[in-house]
């Protein structure tokens, strides 16, 4: 390539990157504009100024994808005069990589963070004709405000744009721990649920501005909380994978502060779709659904500081700066500390005009509240205690799983125990014992299931049984409660309604039975794995939970930016062959860090986990194995819990909100019904 098609080359990615920032730019003042207008719009009653939200969420939107676009531009383009590509890129990554590097850091990440919200914002925009003008114009007011308020802090104190003076030739590559398939797609899914949940934030502000919380509400802003609560499954779902099979660990969760971030969330977005129910069924529990609201947001701005304050280390952490730790609590203090005022200010607006007996689905759904906000909250104090610790006392503590498990499983327990009893009971009035009733089958299947997991069990451990007893529990009875909505008759006229029944109840459903499932997958790993560390000779096998492993063979290879030590290693059992696997250490270069690929035999019932580490002194080479049960019940569960969701985000009934629904034209001397 010539000196002049070097110099368009350079001016080309110059002008695209330069654009880039001058779309961010342009995106911060249309977001003041949406942020004040419609506000002032919605308070005069002025329609021209309220109708002035929609378009300007749309080009907000597009303002920032063209920002984003353009750094992803430059990351694939190895453009090394910006900063930002040349600390995370390299021109060896493979281009998954550079393409996952755009967000794969901090200010990358962040510029994702006000997509998502411009998104979110954009498609209240498009999809929300049928709100009435002032709660939409509010809400997209309200929501342009978070966007003011995060596009200001990327500008000032995080601007992915910034250039340097005489570009490298070469970059210093990625944290080879994001370079994964997992950590690839799992920031962008966490992403839409985290920042998904300033919609519920945003409806919930608008409506204490408005003085208005009905069941109509309720209606609008459940599609919204349902769609951030599946991607943030989703999401959370793909970071237990991946800390599963990339750290070498054999663990899929360690409660790390940041995996605490992203829990607490979740924990607080199935309370808030729960109580909704609540408000749009009996006009009940408004102010608490209402602080839900605030709460989850809150929650998701909380965890947001703790990944780029600099508070804790992790190997998920973006940023170490002190400074852009308080411009992010300054933004949790004002959101966050003014939607709390505004509650407060409005309680009178919030009176409950549904009244309930305690033995009801709305007592049972209340208690659902309780169990799910009190255990988020016992996350919060376990993830912050010792920072306060320190703070404070200028001690020291280290909070690891024995607190979370200890602390966190009953709150579990009583949940999965009163979710199939509260999905049977009715509104308002309920007998315990008829909706006991059909659940006795259920019951009993449950407990047949614990007791057989506890007589074949070689270790005497109470935990595998009763996972297994509640994760039966919930799948059965999510499914006697889904056939219980079939009425009576005939045995082949029930099945032929079930498919008729709204894809809401399937979804609730389908949902509860995920969770069951995920709780079964959790307790069998841990209470029946098998762990064998030693150090293993080539061509001398060695038993492991009556599994015969071998390694045949050690190599070495050259990847596209590490170099690999493959271990080929056999597994049989009883003389066949299961599975030949091949665990990986990986070094890379550029960044001197090495990586451990963990080698997996998948199955239905275990997985057989295999890690090669160093060589050792006296000849051989260090090997982990793991046989792991039911370790894919844990995510397929999650997934199950996920597609439940989009069941119900499919029903007609949530994608068309309350306000949609318009009245019909009448001819002339007939009443519109």
């Amino acid at each position: 390539m010539g000196l002049a098609a070097l110099g368009n080359l350079h001016m080309v990615a110059t002008m695209i990157t330069e654009l880039g920032h001058f779309a961010l730019i342009l995106a911060l003042g249309v977001a003041i504009v949406q942020m004040v207008i419609p506000l002032v719009g919605a308070h005069k009653g002025w329609h021209g100024w309220m109708a002035v939200a929609a378009p300007a969420a749309i080009l907000q939107f597009a303002f920032i994808a063209a920002a984003f676009g353009a750094l992803m531009w430059a990351f694939v383009h190895s453009d090394f005069s910006l900063r930002l590509v040349w600390a995370n890129s390299h021109t060896a990554k493979p281009m998954l990589y550079k393409i996952s590097g755009t967000w794969g850091n901090h200010e990358g990440s962040m510029l994702l963070w006000v997509l998502i919200l411009s998104l979110f914002g954009a498609a209240a925009a498009v999809f929300g004709g049928g709100l009435p003008p002032r709660l939409r114009a509010r809400v997209l007011s309200v929501q342009a405000a978070i966007g003011v308020a995060f596009l200001g802090f990327i500008v000032l104190t995080s601007n992915p744009f910034l250039r340097l003076e005489m570009p490298p030739f070469n970059g210093q590559d990625l944290n080879p721990l994001l370079q994964d398939p997992g950590l690839a797609f799992h920031p962008p899914f966490l992403y839409l649920g985290y920042v998904g949940l300033s919609m519920a934030f945003s409806f919930a502000v608008a409506a204490l501005i408005e003085g208005r919380i009905d069941a109509a509400w309720a209606r609008w802003v459940r599609p919204w909380t349902l769609a951030a609560w599946i991607f943030l499954t989703i999401g959370i779902a793909l970071g237990s994978w991946w800390a599963y099979y990339e750290l070498g660990w054999g663990g899929f969760w360690f409660w790390d502060p940041v995996e605490n971030a992203s829990f607490m969330p979740w924990l607080f977005a199935a309370a808030l779709l729960h109580s909704s129910i609540v408000v749009e069924k009996r006009e009940a529990l408004k102010s608490w659904t209402i602080l839900l609201a605030i709460l989850a947001f809150g929650f998701s701005l909380i965890g947001t500081f703790i990944v780029r304050s600099g508070i804790i280390t992790s190997v998920h952490t973006f940023a170490s700066d002190p400074t852009r730790g308080v411009f992010i609590l300054l933004i949790l203090a004002v959101f966050i500390g003014g939607a709390l005022t505004l509650f407060a200010a409005r309680s009178s607006a919030m009176q409950a005009r549904g009244v309930f007996s305690v033995v009801s689905r709305e007592s049972a759904l209340v208690s659902n509240n309780i169990v799910l906000a009190v255990s988020a909250f016992v996350v919060f104090i376990g993830t912050i205690w010792p920072l306060a610790a320190e703070l404070f006392f200028g001690r020291k503590l280290s909070v690891g799983a024995p607190f979370f498990e200890a602390a966190f499983t009953p709150f579990m327990v009583v949940l999965a125990i009163i979710m199939p009893v509260g999905a049977m009971l009715p509104w308002k009035r309920a007998r315990i014992s008829r909706a006991v009733t059909p659940l006795i089958p259920a019951l009993i299947l449950a407990v047949v299931v614990g007791l057989l997991a506890w007589t074949i069990q070689t270790q005497k451990t109470i935990l595998g049984p009763v996972g297994f007893l509640l994760g039966t529990w919930l799948v059965a009875g999510a499914l006697t409660d889904l056939f219980s909505r079939t009425g009576r008759g005939p045995m082949a006229a029930r099945l032929a309604r079930l498919a008729h029944l709204p894809r809401a109840d399937w979804g609730k459903s389908t949902a509860h039975a995920g969770l069951g499932i995920t709780m079964a997958g959790i307790a069998g790993i841990m209470a029946w794995q098998v762990e064998d560390i030693r150090v293993a000779q080539v061509g001398e096998p060695f038993e492991v939970a009556g599994y015969d492993v071998l390694l045949k063979d050690v190599t070495r290879e050259q990847g596209p930016n590490y170099i690999s030590t493959i271990g080929v290693m056999e597994v049989s059992r009883d003389g066949n062959l299961v599975a030949t696997l091949h665990p990986e250490k990986r070094v890379y270069p550029v960044q001197g860090m090495p990586t451990t690929e963990a080698a997996i035999a998948n199955g239905f019932w275990r997985d057989l986990y295999l890690v090669i580490g160093d060589p050792q002194d006296g000849g051989g080479w260090a090997v982990r194995t793991f046989i792991k049960p039911f370790a894919n019940w844990l995510w397929g569960g999650a997934l199950i819990m996920a597609l439940g969701g989009i069941l119900s985000l499919s029903d007609r009934r949530y994608r068309v909100g309350a306000g949609a629904t318009k009245a019909r034209i009448a001819p002339q001397g007939v009443p519109a019904e």
